[in-house]
């Protein structure tokens, strides 16, 4: 289950890193407040896993899914360049997800 939780968390990380880009310097209240809550949400969830897996595991899973996922849907979808390095390095970051998941001996 701290598996799940840990991917979702990740899920919500590249939600509300994507969600600034709609604040408007959290001028714009509903993208503020969306935000927000994904922050909170992400947050809970993480330490919800951290408390079976090693933190150094639930953490690093967490960023990584959280940048390798911002990378893709700022390149899919709000018009950031698209370079055969920057796919590349996001690749090295879904690998280092799968390494810290398959050696944490769980």
């Amino acid at each position: 289950m701290a598996w799940v939780l840990i991917v979702v968390a990740g899920l919500l990380e590249v939600a509300w890193s994507v969600g600034i880009k709609y604040t408007d310097g959290f001028t714009r209240p509903l993208p503020s407040v969306l935000t927000g809550a994904a922050v909170v949400a992400s947050m809970l969830l993480l330490s919800r896993a951290a408390t079976t897996l090693p933190i150094g595991t639930a953490y690093g899973v967490w960023v990584g899914i959280g940048a390798a996922g911002a990378a893709v849907v700022g390149m899919a979808v709000l018009g950031e360049p698209v370079s055969t390095a920057r796919i590349f390095f996001v690749s090295l970051l879904v690998v280092a997800v799968v390494g810290l998941k398959a050696t944490s001996g769980r």
